[in-house]
């Protein structure tokens, strides 16, 4: 027997019992996205590397250490995309949609990264954002915070999740203030691990999100970024501020949250929750202001986020907030005999037209009532519809119930598609 062929490491299926969960968090994001005017923009999987080296940054763990990099035939150097932002901002300017133009648009597909697999985060995984261009202001950044806490509000998790926000400043008061960093760091060199003096030089902003508890210690002391902000940089967020206020969305200020990607600028913000165990972030976003003429356009004004969908099904499964989550099949059509199963299929096919949304299953492959019935129940149906003799006769269809204690009753076949509208 040949050697089974299994997954590759980190690259997960997602199951039948798994994907109506899954269907129910898409159609959250798809309306909710919908419901503030935002379209949606589909870019291809695999992108230029140089792509992703000139908006991410060469200096990122991203980069350095994750991203899936091959050469094709041609030569070219190509990569699966570690994230959704470089392909959407590669797109319009390719196609002419960010120049002197507001665009407010939403992706959501497969990403693709190199680390290691644990629970939650995946090397192929499932990414939701949006991204907004041509619009510099601070109402712009609280509309998306507005749009993601109505995303937790539609999901059930408000009290789960927590907004953290800062302000990195532009990159001409980033810069001066990277100077004054690095000036410090020297200065504490024997506290610092590999991964620190790595990063002092080339992208010392990341120290600041260090994990290590003794470079914690000593930064406790370093030079405030804030200290280094223009006015106008601090009205920006100080407006940001009294709107988030102004709609009761409840924030804490972190001035230590730099986010992991090179491009961005003033606001940066992330969701946070320590549902899932440790304290992990469900969704993070910001400013980049820079990014599309980094990557060959004009300056234009973006705002965006990006979220994991494995870690939101995650937290849902582990909140136990999928009671609501229907299987695929609504109704189960049986039928006892040969002379009734052209009446079955009629019946199934008459309720998917009087019925669009009615999920109908018609059982195939003969059986008895009781093999039928145990294949209605292992559907999911709500109710099993019953097509024997006497009911052919009477022009009447048999209703079971699968998952309620309800006596089965008897339904005029004309008045089928009637009952089952107000019933499921």
């Amino acid at each position: 027997m040949a050697k089974q062929i299994q997954a590759i490491r980190g690259m997960n299926d997602i199951l039948p019992t798994q994907s109506p969960l899954w269907q129910k968090l898409e159609t959250v994001l798809r309306e909710t996205v919908a419901s503030y005017g935002y379209s949606e923009i589909r870019t291809p999987i695999v992108e230029s590397t140089d792509l992703f080296k000139r908006s991410i940054g060469e200096v990122t763990d991203i980069v350095e250490k994750e991203m899936y990099t091959f050469e094709d035939r041609n030569g070219d150097y190509l990569t699966l995309r570690p994230e959704g932002t470089a392909s959407t901002v590669r797109a319009g300017n390719e196609h002419g949609l960010l120049y002197n133009q507001e665009q407010r648009l939403w992706y959501m597909g497969p990403m693709f990264r190199h680390e290691r697999p644990q629970k939650g985060r995946y090397r192929q995984f499932h990414q939701f954002g949006v991204e907004i261009y041509g619009i510099p202001s601070a109402d712009m950044d609280a509309e998306v915070l507005m749009m993601s806490a109505r995303l937790w509000q539609k999901l059930g998790i408000t009290d789960h999740v927590t907004l953290e926000l800062n302000t990195l400043g532009d990159p001409q008061e980033r810069s001066v203030y990277r100077d004054a960093l690095i000036a410090f760091l020297e200065q504490h060199q024997d506290v610092l691990d590999e991964d620190a003096k790595r990063r002092m030089y080339t992208n010392p902003l990341r120290v600041l999100d260090t994990k290590n508890a003794e470079i914690q210690a000593v930064l406790v002391d370093a030079p405030a970024l804030d200290d280094y902000l223009g006015e106008e940089t601090k009205a920006h967020f100080a407006h940001l501020c009294e709107l988030l206020d102004a709609v009761g969305i409840q924030y804490k200020i972190n001035p230590r949250l730099v986010r992991g990607l090179d491009y961005y600028n003033r606001t940066v913000f992330e969701w946070v929750t320590d549902s899932l165990g440790a304290q992990g972030t469900v969704l993070a976003g910001g400013r980049y202001d820079g990014l599309v003429g980094q990557l060959g356009g004009k300056d234009t004004p973006a705002v965006g986020f990006a979220m994991g969908l494995e870690r939101i099904v995650l937290m849902l499964e582990t909140l136990s907030l999928t009671d609501d989550v229907k299987g695929p099949v609504d109704v189960y059509v049986t039928a006892m005999g040969d002379a009734c199963k052209v009446e079955a299929i009629k019946i199934a096919q008459s309720l998917r037209d009087a019925l669009p949304t009615l999920k109908v299953m018609s059982h195939c492959g003969g059986g008895n009532f009781k093999k039928q019935m145990k294949r209605a129940d292992k559907s999911g149906a709500q109710v099993a519809l019953v097509i024997g003799e006497n009911e052919l006769a009477n022009n009447q269809v048999a209703l079971k119930y699968l998952r309620e204690d309800k006596e089965q009753q008897l339904v005029a076949r004309d008045a089928l598609a009637t009952h089952l509208a107000e019933l499921i």
